[in-house]
């Protein structure tokens, strides 16, 4: 079967420095023109640096959605999802294909049935979602039990004080790079998709009046086409790692090679879809991610989510202040890929 890659005409060939960005912006703006009991004025919007959704990912992502709606309806938990669990918090590994929102309600038949286990008074807490992850993200949940409790997290999370990896299966040229960091706007307009944007873009308003924000995520390769090529980085804030501060449209070249990429990235925001775009951005989509260019089906096989994993999460606790590290086990898909121990 043919490899289908969707790729959109938005982006232009590369040219030999294509992931380094430094200039100033050199895109245009998009202008609206706007009357209230006057005359009329002109209001400049800023313009997205990626593509709108491909034609193709709509029916698919209907259908994806519709299945996860069905799975969703019927899901339970058991005590082999639980990653963590104290007096506050509880972590649960989330499985593709299920919505946050279900794994929330599914929390409170877990812990009354290991109530009613122990013989203990059923006492259901106040139950919170701290982070959320996308329908085929799978990974770290964390939920608090109590409002004060997620507050707390919440705030942690906001001022970016939650240490967050994921790991990434995606299709596309082997990168120039070892580890690099990409730093852009994001945002999106009323009812549209969320794009990529300028970094000068940043605090720019779009139409139906939401903001530019800023959005940066560092990204380390783990493996090309099974072949390890992760050393002694993992993250540190003191390894030197290359920077594209986002001004121009993405630079990608269709018809080169493509190759399996296994990456470990560490969004310092948390942006929506925030590594799916940047993974786009960099011409090396996701695996199974038809919004954002991932390619729909790879070496003969149809894939039906797309290869994103939240591997950990590591927080000071919100009560007790104690360092605390939560790890989700790894997926199928990417641990065939990886050599014993690597990760």
């Amino acid at each position: 079967m043919p490899i289908t890659l969707f790729c959109n005409s938005f982006f232009r060939i590369p040219k030999p420095l294509r992931l380094i960005s430094m200039a100033a912006p050199t895109h245009s703006n998009s202008l609206k023109t706007e009357s209230e009991n006057g005359p009329k004025t002109l209001q400049i919007y800023p313009v997205p640096l990626s593509p709108p959704l491909p034609s193709i990912s709509k029916n698919i992502e209907l259908n994806r959605a519709l299945t996860a709606s069905s799975k969703s309806s019927i899901f339970a938990l058991n005590r082999n999802d639980v990653l963590f669990e104290d007096e506050w918090l509880i972590a649960i590994n989330k499985p593709r294909g299920i919505y946050c929102e279900s794994i929330l309600s599914a929390v409170p038949t877990l812990l009354k049935n290991d109530s009613i286990a122990s013989g203990d008074q059923v006492n259901l807490p106040e139950l919170h979602l701290a982070n959320r992850l996308d329908r085929d993200t799978s990974g770290v949940t964390v939920i608090t039990k109590s409002h004060k409790v997620a507050a707390k997290l919440v705030k942690a999370f906001t001022k970016h004080e939650v240490r967050k990896t994921y790991i990434v299966y995606c299709i596309g040229p082997d990168p120039e790079w070892e580890n690099i960091t990409v730093r852009s706007g994001h945002g999106r307009s009323k009812y549209g998709a969320w794009r990529v944007y300028a970094a000068s873009d940043v605090g720019r308003k779009l139409p139906g009046g939401s903001m530019v924000r800023d959005m940066e995520t560092l990204f380390e390769v783990i493996s090309i086409n099974g072949q390890h090529r992760l050393k002694e980085f993992s993250g540190s804030k003191e390894h030197e790692t290359r920077v594209i501060v986002v001004e121009e449209k993405s630079l990608v070249d269709c018809d080169v090679e493509k190759d399996e990429i296994l990456l470990r990235a560490y969004p310092k925001s948390g942006r929506t879809h925030q590594i799916r775009l940047h993974c786009q951005y960099l011409g090396i989509p996701i695996r199974g991610d038809v919004k954002y260019e991932g390619v729909y089906e790879w070496k003969g096989r149809t894939y039906d989510g797309h290869e994103l994993h939240a591997e950990s999460l590591s927080f000071e606790h919100p009560v007790t202040a104690q360092p605390v590290l939560i790890q989700a086990p790894l997926p199928s898909w990417a641990t065939q890929e990886l050599v014993p121990g690597l990760l």
